[in-house]
């Protein structure tokens, strides 16, 4: 396993440059690689840890050796853009990136709207976006790797754990875009067909600490039986709501089980351990899943980034996916995109939550699991619902009738 040495960036920089300088050494080289993240705005809450651990894994490659394409060593240098939480921005920079500074791929974006701005930009140019973060499904683009979890391997276990163990009464709460209203869509299915009821659906505008309507649809839903949230907001919306729940008295009111899904340990921090505790998330890693490789990629990121720092999914799936792109190139013997294409499907990876696969649709075969807040604020898991292929055109809806995504075949 690769490990992490300190100042591994400044090191393989020097080694880069001396090597280059060096008519009798070993053939090296270097690639461009991208990072396209939300550093500042809204989503520089979530969006930070996801950039800090693809530089790791950057580094851990470099560390090692660089990629080996056909006896020649190839180090990567990261080249990072602020996509500012905006859509349009991410497609700017991401145009940026790919036609200014070269990069072999890009790894970024976290909401719905930022992917599908910059996907257009990725087509026209032949490039590849990693994408690390769970969402909707309903795509299928040959030029993005999804290694984030789709509905049927989050929302869809989760939320039948939910109500066959807590109420089959509903309340949906979500950010005011892509992501939340189709996650949405595929519940409202899924609680009919168990017979459930939503009771109330809202939406705030993203990033908005308007949350007072939330509370008091949910206070008066919990009034006389009990009820789940699903929670779907993004960024720092979570703390005003969870602070506001909080301050409502319904944070441990057993009538209230809130189940988030884009809430990580990330986020618990800066919401405040006494403002979450006893709530759920679902996600296919959290730091406290007992593996020796989860431990020791925490050891590693903390060493890096300071040892009060936490890791969460979105994380976990960025660092793995810099780790897949690398052994598809090994495997292309190039980095150019369009033959690391071919090269994607079947790349395996053991990553901290486990083995990871890059199936035909450029999503991932990957974990499924439901946690649950202790009063530190850590998630620890309640229910594993073991490895899930991904589904990415959902068959709760109907625009999904007949639709596969496979690209096996793709030219």
């Amino acid at each position: 396993m690769r490990r992490l040495l300190w100042l591994t960036g400044l090191v393989g920089a020097s080694l880069l440059s001396s090597c280059n300088n060096s008519p009798s050494s070993q053939p090296v080289s270097s690639v461009n690689v991208g990072i396209l993240h939300s550093r500042s705005g809204t989503m520089a809450l979530s969006e930070n840890t996801v950039a800090e651990a693809e530089r790791l894994a950057i580094e851990e490659i470099n560390a090692d050796g660089g990629l080996n394409l056909n006896g020649r060593r190839v180090l990567l240098k990261a080249i990072e853009e602020d996509g500012r939480s905006d859509p349009a921005t991410f497609a700017r920079q991401a145009a940026k990136l790919l036609d200014t500074q070269n990069v072999v791929a890009v790894f970024g974006g976290w909401t719905s709207s930022s992917r599908k701005a910059m996907i257009p930009v990725f087509e026209a140019r032949g490039g590849l976006l990693f994408y690390p973060v769970q969402y909707e499904g309903q795509e299928c683009s040959a030029f993005v790797v999804y290694g984030g979890s789709v509905p049927n391997q989050q929302s869809t276990p989760a939320v039948a754990w939910m109500l066959a163990n807590k109420s089959k009464q509903l309340v949906l709460i979500g950010s005011d875009y892509v992501y939340p209203k189709t996650a949405n869509q595929i519940i409202r299915v899924q609680v009919t067909q168990a017979g459930g009821t939503v009771i109330d659906e809202l939406y705030l505008p993203l990033g908005s600490q308007a949350v007072e309507p939330l509370i008091q649809a949910i206070a008066k839903a919990r009034a006389t039986k009990p009820v789940v949230v699903i929670n779907t907001l993004n960024g720092d919306s979570n703390i005003a709501f969870f602070q506001a729940l909080n301050k409502a008295g319904l944070i441990g009111d057993p009538n209230l089980s809130v189940l988030s899904l884009s809430v990580s340990e990330e986020e618990a921090i800066a919401i405040g351990s006494n403002n979450m505790s006893g709530s759920y998330a679902s996600w296919s890693y959290f730091q406290s899943l007992n593996r020796e490789a989860s431990k020791e990629f925490a050891a590693r990121f903390r060493q890096r980034y300071g040892f009060h720092r936490v890791i969460n999914d979105p994380a976990e799936a960025g660092y793995s996916l810099v780790h897949l792109w690398a052994k598809a190139a090994e495997t292309a013997n190039s980095t150019d995109p369009t033959k690391v294409r071919k090269a994607l499907i079947g790349t395996r990876f053991e990553a901290p939550q486990g083995l990871l696969s890059i199936m035909p649709s450029q999503h991932l075969r990957k974990l499924s699991l439901l946690g649950r807040a202790d009063p530190s604020g850590r998630f620890i898991v309640q229910k594993n619902f073991g490895v899930i292929d991904p589904i990415p055109w959902n068959p709760a809806l109907a625009e999904s009738a007949g639709r596969q995504c496979d690209h096996s075949k793709t030219p």
